[in-house]
C-alpha cells in the first residue's frame, strides 16, 4: 500500500483544484480514499471473531474479502459489503489467488480440523497461509493465536499454534502480529448440559487457578487495530478481557441462571477425559482438551502472559458475559 501523509494529499488536492483546469470531478475525500483504503483478507468465514472484524473494517471503508469454505455463506458475506472467496484453506492455489494484491491478512485456523491428526492438520493450514503470503507478497499479517502458544508442551490444541508462530516468524518481508487470545468465554456454552443435568460446573483444574478470559468482540477490535497499524518485524500482543479464578465462573454463571449455589468442581484428568468421551467428544479432541486443562492447572499456559505483567485490555468482563450465558442457557 502506498504511504502518503494527509498533508501531502491535501497539498496535491489543492494544487490540482486551483492551478490546473480539469474536467474530472476530483474531491478531497476521493484522493484520501485512494491512499488509505486497504485491501484486507479475513479468514474464518463469518465466525465469532471474523464477522465482527469484517463489520468493523467495512464500516471504516476498507476493501474486505472474507474467506469461507461454505458456499451458503456467500450471500451473507456480500450483504455485509465484503467480497466472498469460497474455497478450502487446505487448497494452496485458492489461497494464493485470494491473497493476490492484498495489503493485509487476518489468519486463523479452525479450532478443530477433523477428528484425527488435529495438531498436524492445524499446522498444515498454517503452512499454506505462510506460503500464500510468501508468494503474493502480503506485507502485513495478524495471526489469531492463543495464550500458551509460547510452549510446545502441555497446551493441547494450542500446540499447533506454537508451530505456526514459528512458521510466520520466518516470513522475511511481512510484519506479523501474533494476537494471543485468552480462553474464549463462549467455550463455557459447552458446560450448559453439565449444569442442567448435574448441577455443577468444573474442569481438571482447581477453583483458585487464575484463567485469562476473552470475548470474541474484544479480539475483533484488537485485530482491526493491528491490521491497520504500520508495524515492522514480528510482535506479540495479548488480548484478554478479564482475569479471574475459576471459582468465579461458577459464581457468575450460577447467579445469572438462578443457581447461586452452583459449585466449581475440580475433576481428575481421567474423569475429565472420560466425561468428554461419554458426551460424544472424539477421543483425540478429548485428549487434547484434557491436556490443555492440565496445562492451565500447572500454570504453563498462563505463564508467559503472567510473567509479562498481565494486562487486561478487553472490555467484556465476566459478569457482562454471564448475561449472554444466561440467554444461551434459557434458549
Amino acid at each position: 500500500m502506498v504511504e502518503l501523509s494527509l498533508m501531502a494529499v491535501m497539498i496535491t488536492y489543492f494544487r490540482v483544484s486551483t492551478c490546473i483546469k480539469v474536467s474530472t470531478n476530483i474531491t478531497l475525500s476521493q484522493e484520501i480514499k485512494k491512499y488509505f483504503i486497504m485491501k484486507i483478507i479475513i479468514t474464518g468465514s463469518l465466525g465469532n471473531v471474523a464477522k465482527p472484524l469484517a463489520q468493523q473494517l467495512i464500516s471504516a471503508g476498507h476493501d474486505i474479502t472474507v474467506v469461507s469454505s461454505n458456499e451458503a455463506k456467500k450471500n451473507e458475506i456480500e450483504s455485509l459489503g465484503a467480497k466472498a472467496a469460497i474455497g478450502s484453506i487446505t487448497d494452496l492455489n485458492f489461497l494464493i489467488e485470494t491473497f493476490e494484491n492484498a495489503d493485509a491478512a487476518f489468519l486463523m485456523t479452525p479450532p478443530n480440523i477433523g477428528f484425527e491428526n488435529i495438531v498436524e492438520n492445524t499446522v498444515n493450514v498454517g503452512k499454506n497461509y505462510a506460503e500464500a503470503i510468501r508468494r503474493t507478497g502480503v506485507r502485513r499479517a495478524v495471526m489469531l493465536s492463543s495464550i500458551g502458544a509460547d510452549s510446545p508442551i502441555e497446551n493441547g490444541p494450542i500446540k499447533g499454534l506454537h508451530f505456526i508462530e514459528k512458521l510466520y516468524n520466518e516470513l522475511e518481508n511481512t510484519s506479523v502480529t501474533f494476537l494471543r487470545a485468552g480462553y474464549f468465554y463462549i467455550n463455557f456454552f459447552n458446560d450448559i448440559p453439565l449444569i442442567k443435568n448435574a448441577g455443577i460446573i468444573g474442569s481438571n483444574y482447581p477453583s483458585d487457578v487464575i484463567v485469562p478470559l476473552v470475548h470474541p468482540n474484544d479480539i475483533a477490535k484488537a485485530a482491526a487495530e493491528e491490521l491497520l497499524k504500520q508495524a515492522e518485524g514480528k510482535n506479540i500482543r495479548y488480548i484478554v478481557s478479564d482475569l479471574r479464578p475459576a471459582g468465579d465462573f461458577a459464581t457468575a454463571f450460577g447467579s445469572a441462571v438462578g443457581k447461586p449455589e452452583l459449585p466449581w468442581i475440580e475433576f481428575k484428568d481421567e474423569d475429565a477425559l472420560n466425561g468428554m468421551l461419554q458426551a460424544g467428544v472424539p477421543k483425540e479432541i478429548a485428549e487434547l482438551y484434557t491436556e490443555m486443562g492440565r496445562g492451565i492447572r500447572k500454570g504453563i499456559i498462563q505463564k508467559d502472559f503472567m510473567d509479562l505483567g498481565p494486562m487486561v485490555t478487553g472490555d467484556v468482563k465476566l459478569e457482562t458475559f454471564a448475561k449472554e450465558f444466561a440467554e444461551k442457557f434459557s434458549a
